[in-house]
Order: C-alpha cells, then sequence, then structure tokens
C-alpha cells in the first residue's frame, strides 16, 4: 500500500488591511507544489479588505478587533486562541499593524515571521521610505525576519535590494518596495515549510547551517 502523505505545514496569516502581501502568499499557496496549507487569515480590523480576499480563495476567516479590548495583553490572549484553534505550523505577519506582548512572541517563538520595509537593522519601526530618503541611501528595500520580542529585532532570513532613483518620493519607493515583498515573502514561507529555515537562539539554520548574512536579492 501507498503511505499517505505527510500532512502540509499550517499557515495562519495575520493583516489589518488590504492585503497585497497576503495575496502573493495566497497565489503562491495555489500553486501544486507549494508545501504549506494557509488554513485561516485573521485581521484586527473588521473592515480589513484582507478578509475578503481571503474569502475570495475560500479560506476560513476570523476578527479580533483591538478596539474591544482594554490592553495589550486581553487583545493578545484573544488574538492566541482563535489562532491556536486552527493549530497551526507557521504564522506570518502580512502587513499586521499591532506591537506584539513578549508572552504572545514567546508563545509562538520560531513560528512567528514579520516583513519590514526596510534593509535591517537599519529603519525600524515606522516611516522606513522617508528615513532612507532623508538619509540620502542609494539602496532600501526589504527584509523578512523571524519575531522576537525585540521590536522589528528578531534575527533576519532574507532581503531584497531596491535602488533609490533620482527623484523618488516616500510613495514611489514604497510601491517597488511592495512588489519585492510579493517575490519574497512566498519564497521565504516555502523555506519554512520545507524546514529549511529554522530559528536558533539569536540567529538563523539555513539547511542547518548558520545563516551569516540575510540570503539576499539584489535589485535588477
Amino acid at each position: 500500500m501507498k503511505a499517505d502523505p505527510a500532512p502540509q505545514p499550517r499557515i495562519v496569516i495575520l493583516a489589518s488591511g488590504n492585503g497585497s502581501n497576503l495575496q502573493a502568499l495566497i497565489s503562491a499557496s495555489q500553486e501544486r507544489d507549494f508545501p504549506g496549507k494557509i488554513v485561516a487569515v485573521g485581521c484586527n480590523r473588521p473592515q480589513a479588505f484582507a478578509l475578503e480576499r481571503a474569502a475570495q480563495a475560500n479560506i476560513e476567516t476570523f476578527v479580533v478587533d483591538h478596539t474591544k479590548y482594554d490592553t495589550r495583553d486581553d487583545f493578545d490572549r484573544a488574538l492566541m486562541v482563535e489562532i491556536l484553534r486552527h493549530n497551526p505550523d507557521l504564522i506570518v505577519l502580512a502587513g499586521f499593524m499591532r506591537i506584539l506582548t513578549t508572552d504572545f512572541v514567546r508563545a509562538f517563538r520560531g513560528k512567528l515571521l514579520n516583513v519590514h520595509p526596510s534593509l535591517l537593522p537599519k529603519y525600524t519601526g515606522l516611516n522606513t521610505h522617508q528615513r532612507a530618503l532623508d538619509a540620502g541611501d542609494a539602496i532600501h528595500g526589504t527584509s523578512i525576519h523571524f519575531v522576537t520580542e525585540e521590536l522589528d529585532g528578531g534575527p533576519v532570513i532574507a532581503q531584497a535590494e531596491v535602488q533609490i532613483k533620482p527623484g523618488d518620493t516616500a510613495e514611489t519607493l514604497a510601491e517597488r518596495v511592495q512588489a519585492k515583498e510579493h517575490l519574497l515573502y512566498p519564497i521565504v514561507v516555502r523555506w519554512l515549510c520545507e524546514g529549511r529555515v529554522q530559528l536558533g537562539s539569536d540567529f538563523v539554520l539555513f539547511d542547518g547551517e548558520l545563516l551569516k548574512t540575510p540570503s539576499r536579492l539584489p535589485d535588477n
């Protein structure tokens, strides 16, 4: 008898808004050879278009409205309950605009990914595109990293570069950075689902070896 195939890793995606990175991940997951399954999409905003994107792909959704909770701890506990219902192997933050508490991050250590619109460790936090322009940088980009207790400080798995052009604004730069995110995020999620990437104590293991510098997708 033929053995049953191993179950695919289960992915929960969290988003807050339009969900363009979510859409890139949904499209990738629909490819025949994709090694994971998106089992649910969660949002903290009931009107987020990301929920519509998930519904169109027949993916289960849930909402944990942060405005209904008095504290971040209360919100994170409610969010954790919803996530655990889906028994995920990987939780992907795709434009999820909430700072997560230490307890939440520790509960999902090594399973929690985020995308940040800069070449970390440069420009943690907000307004990254304008800050890169103000600094006169020639190269900007995006980073995919494990989430740890330090805001935007978890070990970086991969990055994609974007050349800053004369006349760029924060808006034009953001568009090109987001296009790179749509390419890079599905690649990294695939690596996680394939078991190629793991989080060590404060470093990334790639194919069992220490990843000394993040994988880099150049701009071309």
